[in-house]
């Protein structure tokens, strides 16, 4: 088994993606090439093993990094020797059949699908079985509400309606200023679903519908992780929404305030929450709707944005972020960029592409 080191000084890190050739690894590559300090190693992808990158991925086909850059199957992972970072982009279900191949070639596993989030065994069988039947220990890690990275190998990042979630609750859980039952509206754009989702154009477009109403698999995930950093689990109502945009998040969250606490105790709540947070950034007087956290002023960035609003007892927060960068992607190369001791923001974008 690869053991876990530091990189010198200007040393580049060996990086695999495995699982490269869907929405979030595509994304990840898009990153990774144009990032300084990574020599990127290995792509895997089973259905496009031999396939060049630019052909599967057409929006990367002009960069110069990717000319002659193949996918390849996992088992061929070994031929390549150790790497620092694997980043895994599987399907949900996916990655515990394949994690010991992947554990021993790399040093770190940074996991973007759900498997591993949850700690509680029968939430774990009831939204992740494949997890359940191959159990390993991961740490759960949000990079804004935690001191440092965690030391051990694998490392599972948030999902990407869940953590736009957590931005939302986390300050009004820690102080803690709300009752605990709240209600969550998560508005999700094509690509959350994956790749391979069977959904027709034709019947996204134009269109706003309902996703899920109960039970989504993030409703226990957000309790879990608002819990684990504030000390105080929600209790949560959390239904989905499809939108007719390929990407980005909109999360509104409803929630009660408690006796005494004040429009200045929840606007000081969320400045104090993410105060330094470079990736996380607060609107804190918004006065008209183009104020809000909205999807263009965040698709195509690495960036949050987070507001809060209150009438009487009544508190409402919204956040949004691009699914596929702050979601996803973009999330995982700011990790390693703390777990390297590089610069948080090295290669990741902080301004969205719009119109």
């Amino acid at each position: 088994m690869a053991e876990t080191r530091n990189t010198g000084a200007g040393e580049k890190i060996k990086v695999a993606v495995i699982g490269a050739s869907g929405y979030s690894g595509g994304e990840l590559i898009r990153l990774l090439l144009d990032h300084p300090m990574v020599e990127l190693t290995f792509l895997s992808a089973e259905r496009n093993a031999g396939s060049i990158v630019g052909a599967v991925h057409p929006w990367l086909r002009n960069h110069p990094g990717v000319t002659g850059l193949k996918f390849r199957p996992l088992a061929e992972l070994s031929d390549v020797g150790p790497v620092d970072v694997a980043f895994a982009c599987l399907p949900t279900g996916a990655l515990p059949g394949v994690l010991p191949q992947v554990t021993e070639q790399a040093k770190r596993v940074f996991n973007l699908a759900g498997d591993y989030r949850l700690r509680d065994e029968a939430e774990l069988r009831e939204h992740y079985p494949r997890s359940a039947e191959n159990p390993a220990k991961f740490d759960y890690f949000v990079p804004e509400l935690a001191a440092s990275v965690p030391e051990g190998r694998l490392i599972n990042l948030p999902g990407c309606m869940a953590v736009t979630t957590i931005y939302a609750l986390y300050p009004l859980f820690a102080a803690p200023l709300v009752r605990p039952q709240v209600v969550v509206d998560a508005k999700t754009g094509s690509t959350g679903a994956g790749r391979t989702a069977g959904e027709h154009h034709a019947e996204r477009a134009g269109n706003f519908r309902v996703h899920k109403l109960h039970g989504h698999r993030h409703t226990p995930e957000i309790r879990q992780a608002v819990a684990e950093v504030t000390g105080s689990a929600p209790e949560l109502h959390f239904s989905t929404f499809s939108l007719d945009v390929p990407r980005g998040i909109m999360v509104t969250a409803y929630a009660t305030l408690l006796p005494g606490v004040s429009t200045l105790d929840v606007k000081r709540a969320f400045g104090k929450a993410y105060v330094g947070k470079r990736f996380v950034r607060v609107r804190t007087t918004p006065r008209h709707p183009q104020d809000f956290p909205m999807l263009k002023a965040v698709v195509g960035s690495n960036v949050a944005e987070i507001a809060v609003s209150v009438r009487g007892e009544r508190v409402v927060a919204v956040a949004a972020l691009d699914n596929l960068i702050k979601g996803a992607a973009g999330q995982a190369v700011q990790v390693m960029n703390l777990a390297y001791g590089f610069d948080e923001a090295l290669g990741l974008p902080l301004t969205a592409s719009a119109p």
